[in-house]
């Protein structure tokens, strides 16, 4: 069964939450058998509306409201961008740089459904970086974005010559496993029958400061989850 998500802070306007990774935002029509959090509250008896949206592979801050007045005010703060977003991500290989901006625009691919690229034809993009620890292999990377294209992080990274882990759809699906860097791993299991330290995609949003409309300042933040701050904790210790 599917870890639910986390109530992390909740008022009369607000509700933040910490949302699984494999969880959608809204229901998908496609697929009615995907968890969604609008459906997971509607089953509560709850009446809430979507703020923003976070991939469904990606887990962490996500904001609902719980009043068409507060939706329209908390949607505009993102539309305007008066607020800080916060990612963090595990990347595969080693990132050159200590810190950095992309700044480019992000489009639909023209042949692959759900799929984005960067394009000149796309709307614009910024996603600032900055190298938070280096691992033989991996690089543990902090994101702000201004903007909150789809796959932005992603798309960026993948321009970049880079992906996270686990992104099947620009880079490799492959998990990360003890084995692979631990040294004097016990052999005598099976690579087949190894649990993977982490097996969906390394990206989690952190974080967002905001001012809500009392006119308060808010610093909502959602924890790693688990499988994260394990591999991580391993990491550290072995990578």
């Amino acid at each position: 069964m599917q870890t639910a998500p986390e109530i992390i802070y909740k008022d009369d306007d607000l509700i933040a939450i910490n949302k699984p990774s494999g969880w959608l935002s809204i229901p998908d029509r496609h697929d009615a058998e995907l968890y969604s959090v609008k459906s997971w509250f509607e089953a509560k008896g709850e009446k809430i509306f979507i703020v923003h949206r976070i991939d469904r592979d990606t887990s962490g801050l996500l904001l609902l409201a719980r009043n068409a007045e507060a939706h329209k005010y908390y949607n505009t703060l993102f539309e305007q961008r008066t607020l800080k977003k916060t990612y963090y991500g595990l990347v595969i290989g080693s990132v050159a740089e200590e810190q950095g901006v992309y700044d480019q625009p992000i489009e639909q691919h023209p042949t692959l459904l759900g799929k984005m690229r960067v394009g000149r034809k796309g709307k614009p993009a910024i996603t600032h970086y900055t190298v938070e620890e280096r691992f033989r292999g991996f690089t543990w990377v902090k994101f702000q974005i201004e903007t909150g294209r789809t796959h932005q992080i992603r798309v960026h990274l993948y321009n970049a010559g880079h992906s996270l882990v686990c992104d099947p759809l620009y880079g490799k699906p492959d998990p990360i496993l003890l084995s692979s860097f631990k040294r004097k791993f016990n052999m005598s299991t099976k690579e087949e029958d190894e649990r993977p330290l982490l097996s969906r995609l390394a990206l989690h949003a952190y974080s967002v400061d905001l001012v809500d409309r009392q006119g308060l300042p808010h610093a909502f933040v959602a924890p790693l989850p688990r499988d994260l701050d394990a591999t991580l904790k391993q990491l550290r210790k072995w990578g």
